[in-house]
């Protein structure tokens, strides 16, 4: 696949209107049988959730703190297959391994200095590239890192707005 053909269009119809490469990408959260468990619809797929068994779940399905990480390891493997065929770097393969580690007692509420929500976590790239030299595998970790949307926006953490409406 040549990555450069195919968003070559893109980028000079986001180069000659701003305004159209800006998106917004939707996810909605519904209600299961159970208070431990949902499902997640982002338009193109739908998902079941439910909460980890460390805090009451059936530990069938993916917990939030599963589609976070999850979320990470996708976009992490994405750019960098992406990066390393739009910079002509030969790799054979790369696989990206996620790890967060969080205390439960912060969750339940059992324990107040214990943070809600992932207190560390962990990103490995394994990469296949006999043939990349040094400076290539260094590029390609810059440009990786630089372009994974979820990592910077986990590094950068955006506003979040929270809206709570009566429904009738």
């Amino acid at each position: 696949m040549d990555l450069r053909t195919l968003q070559r269009p893109l980028k000079e119809r986001y180069r000659q209107v701003p305004g159209s490469a800006r998106i917004t990408l939707t996810a909605r959260g519904s209600q299961a049988d159970s208070p431990i468990a949902c499902s997640v619809d982002i338009g193109r797929a739908i998902y079941a959730a439910q909460a980890h068994s460390g805090v009451g779940g059936a530990g069938t399905a993916a917990c939030s703190g599963d589609l976070l990480l999850g979320a990470l390891a996708a976009c992490a493997q994405i750019t960098c297959q992406m990066v390393a065929a739009a910079m002509g770097i030969p790799i054979e393969w790369v696989e990206v391994v996620v790890n967060g580690e969080l205390d439960l007692r912060g969750t339940l509420g059992i324990a107040r200095d214990v943070p809600v929500g992932f207190e560390q976590i962990r990103v490995r790239f394994e990469v296949a590239a006999p043939e990349a030299t040094p400076e290539q595998l260094a590029a390609l970790r810059e440009k990786t890192e630089q372009y994974c949307v979820v990592m910077q926006t986990l590094t950068h953490p955006p506003t979040i707005e929270t809206e709570w409406t009566q429904a009738r």
